[in-house]
């Protein structure tokens, strides 16, 4: 598709993540054609009934221009959400940029909690256990994998 607005004005190298179960960082870049005054706006949407947000709390460059947002109490949910970034200058016409992400694919998880480790050196083993990561969406169960290094000494 051809948008409207100069080439090369569109911000570049999009990208979210969800961290510490329900914040959202977002960021980008500008466009590398975009003039000097350039502002970005990053809109979103959770799933297509609901209705679409501005972000509330942007990140800044050195020259006061939106390169990323922070989001709050993210939930996730089973669409693909949807964002938007357009851009105003008073040069010219901005091309905006927008995708559909899966949520629960950029998730980084916490580690797992509670870990405790009890030896019996007579039986000569040790049981270890921990509490499943918190997580934001559904499907706990079915997501997780555990891998454990020992190291002996």
């Amino acid at each position: 598709p051809v948008y409207p607005g100069m080439n090369g004005s569109a911000i570049e190298n999009f990208s979210c993540v969800i961290y510490n179960i329900f914040l959202m960082n977002c960021t980008w870049q500008a466009g590398r054609d975009a003039p000097a005054d350039t502002q970005y706006f990053l809109y979103w949407q959770k799933s297509g009934d609901e209705e679409e947000m501005e972000c509330e709390l942007y990140m800044k460059d050195e020259n006061r221009r939106n390169m990323g947002c922070i989001f709050q109490n993210v939930s996730i949910g089973i669409e693909k959400a949807y964002f938007l970034v357009n851009g105003s200058s008073n040069d010219s016409l901005i091309q905006f940029y927008d995708e559909y992400i899966d949520l629960y694919k950029i998730e980084k998880l916490m580690p797992p909690s509670n870990i405790t480790v009890n030896c019996d050196e007579i039986k000569n083993d040790c049981i270890i256990q921990w509490q499943q990561p918190q997580i934001s969406h559904s499907n706990k169960d079915m997501c997780f994998k555990y891998e454990i290094d020992i190291k002996y000494k």
